[in-house]
């Protein structure tokens, strides 16, 4: 049999990190088995539902790579077959016309909740075979086996075991005929043949009234997965109050996709204390049983350092790729300083993230507009203006702009006036991009490239002028 797997999330907002996770858990369980990963959009919340939210979603899986075999499949387009399938149910005496009024239904709930019962539907309409006057529209309801118990085997939490009796006649049919969640799910499942569902654990206790409905239809029970919540760092449910929790938004603080799918996989599952995970090796050691039962917190530190490592480790020309998309949103023309793959080779060993790595890069391209103050004020003093003037006349006059070469002039320079190479290096440093922190000095000046640095240079000995005139 071949293993059938789907990710069926609602457009309502963003895909939440938590979603994304779901996706990831239901794709790899389908690519280990060989199987089928279906994509469907469950959109019959009309009122909440919106084609943004569908981009979005659709956007998400794109840049995780979480790619999909079948869909994506949209509920809204398969009302007539929910509707064939309530009336089959109908037909065969497993569903029913209710048409208890809210006022009805209201003073039944209170009473209950005064009697300190779980508020259900009582059944009052459920042996009823006439059609009572007046203008209530009914609903459509199943019927629930009225005794014995449900149990699910459940993937990740075990053996689940629900009694029927807490179980009330699920509304299958709105009284205005569109079908409710519940339904819609199973029939998507049943005709979808889904062998393996991977949710969140706030699916499980709709699981036994789906179970109930698939039997009635004798339709096969797939295999379920009951994936924990994941937390925040104050144990709450994480939500936008944490940070980020869009997909999309981790793709605009600067992550790469893979840094973001290593992390989300480590979220409840591991394999012994490996932290690190290409691909391929999520597909080949993922194993949906080994998924803890107990929530997981997002940890962004953790994250961090995940996003530091690929950014060190990733192919240079992966990460220039991506590089460019943040510069542009600094606009700053990344055809208009040096190759963004050498910026990488420069930058990768400190950046956590490419914004980070974008904005530090961003001075050798398009200058600065002034100097830290608290470096320019320990750096370019009076003592050092020989130095700096000798300095930008051996670099006019290097004619092969390499680091290698770079650093023989620069070295040359601080022998000349007694000084260690740092003492040149950081003022050098502070001239030419503003600041006394960057790659290695040599390294830097590269990516400046001659002309500019010289130009800094000029500046630099002005400044240092200026300071030690001060105000006139």
């Amino acid at each position: 049999m071949t293993v059938r797997t789907r990710f069926a999330p609602s457009p309502t907002g963003y895909l939440h990190v938590g979603g994304a996770r779901t996706a990831l858990f239901s794709w790899l369980h389908a690519r280990k088995h060989g199987g089928v990963f279906v994509l469907r959009v469950e959109d019959t919340d009309r009122e909440r539902s919106t084609a943004e939210s569908v981009n979005a979603i659709l956007e998400g899986m794109t840049w995780l790579g979480l790619e999909y075999d079948e869909g994506p499949f949209y509920q809204t387009e398969r009302f007539d077959r929910y509707r064939a399938v309530i009336q089959q149910l109908l037909d065969e005496d497993k569903a029913y016309h209710c048409y208890c009024s809210k006022e009805r239904l209201n003073s039944l709930r209170v009473e209950q909740l005064k009697n300190k019962q779980k508020p259900r539907y009582d059944g009052h309409c459920r042996d009823r075979r006439d059609s009572p006057s007046g203008s209530v529209a009914p609903v459509v309801r199943f019927k629930n086996p009225p005794d014995g118990n449900v149990v699910v085997n459940d993937l990740i939490k075990g053996r689940v075991v629900f009694s029927n009796t807490e179980l009330d006649d699920l509304i299958i049919a709105r009284s205005d005929g569109s079908p409710t969640y519940n339904f819609t799910v199973v029939v998507d499942d049943m005709d979808m043949e889904i062998t393996d569902v991977i949710r969140g654990d706030d699916h499980l206790n709709n699981t036994p009234r789906q179970i109930n409905i698939l039997n009635a239809l004798g339709a096969a029970t797939p295999a379920y997965a009951h994936v924990p919540m994941i937390l925040g760092a104050d144990g709450q449910r994480l939500s936008k109050r944490h940070g980020a929790v869009s997909t999309m938004q981790f793709r605009e603080e600067g992550f790469l996709a893979e840094a973001l799918l290593n992390y989300l996989v480590r979220l409840g599952w591991s394999h012994g204390d490996q932290e690190v995970f290409s691909i391929d090796e999520m597909i080949k050691l993922f194993d949906i049983n080994n998924v803890q039962r107990s929530a997981a917190s997002f940890d962004r530190e953790k994250l961090l350092w995940l996003s530091q490592h690929y950014i060190k480790t990733s192919d240079r020309a992966h990460i220039a790729h991506h590089l460019s998309r943040h510069l542009g949103q600094l606009n700053v023309d990344p055809t208009t300083g040096p190759a963004l793959v050498d910026v990488v080779d420069a930058l990768r060993e400190r950046a956590k993230t490419l914004v980070e790595m974008a904005q530090t890069s961003a001075v050798y391209y398009r200058g600065f507009k002034g100097y830290d103050e608290k470096d320019a004020s320990k750096f370019l003093k009076p003592e050092i203006l020989g130095a700096l003037t000798d300095l930008q006349e051996r670099l006019a006059l290097v004619s092969d702009w390499t680091a290698e070469a770079i650093h023989q002039v620069i070295q040359e320079t601080a022998d000349a006036h007694g000084l260690k190479l740092g003492k040149i290096a950081q003022p050098l440093r502070v001239a030419v991009v503003g600041r006394a922190v960057s790659p290695p000095i040599d390294v830097t000046l590269t990516l400046v490239g001659q002309e500019r640095t010289l130009e800094a240079l000029d500046k630099a000995q002005i400044y240092i002028r200026q300071r030690e005139v001060g105000p006139t």
